[in-house]
């Protein structure tokens, strides 16, 4: 059964900066953000906090719910985008057991492309 050796392995491969910060839990430099991959049963999940919900002001919260639902359907292709608390985060997760290492690469690529790409359509409804 794969483990967080595996994922560990796959992060050398890749030649990601990154660094332990718990058990099972890693933060990656990917393309300006961090990205928090953390093992939790036998799912890898990947993690990118993409702005803090009060810099949108309150008028503009229902077009950027709307957007991210709309970037969900039309643009994400192994996460979405989500809330957390006051965050607006992408997310994705992957079973660990048959998890490879293209499929690991690819969900880190597509969330670190996705939010560069969508961060100027989000920021942009930021006061």
């Amino acid at each position: 059964m794969k483990g967080a050796e595996d994922v560990e392995s796959y992060l050398i491969q890749m030649e990601a900066e990154h660094e332990p910060i718990g058990d099972n839990v890693w933060v990656v430099k990917s393309g300006g953000a961090d990205l928090v991959l953390s093992i939790a049963d036998n799912v890898v999940v990947y993690r990118v906090k993409v702005m803090n919900l009060d810099q949108v002001p309150k008028t503009k919260r229902e077009e950027l719910y709307q957007t991210l639902l709309e970037l969900n359907a039309a643009e994400m292709l192994h996460g979405a985008y989500g809330l957390e608390g006051d965050a607006v985060v992408a997310t994705a997760a992957l079973q660990l057991e048959n998890l490879d290492f293209n499929e690991f690469q690819a969900a880190i690529d597509d969330l670190g492309l996705s939010v560069s790409n969508h961060y100027p359509t989000l920021s942009s409804l930021a006061a």
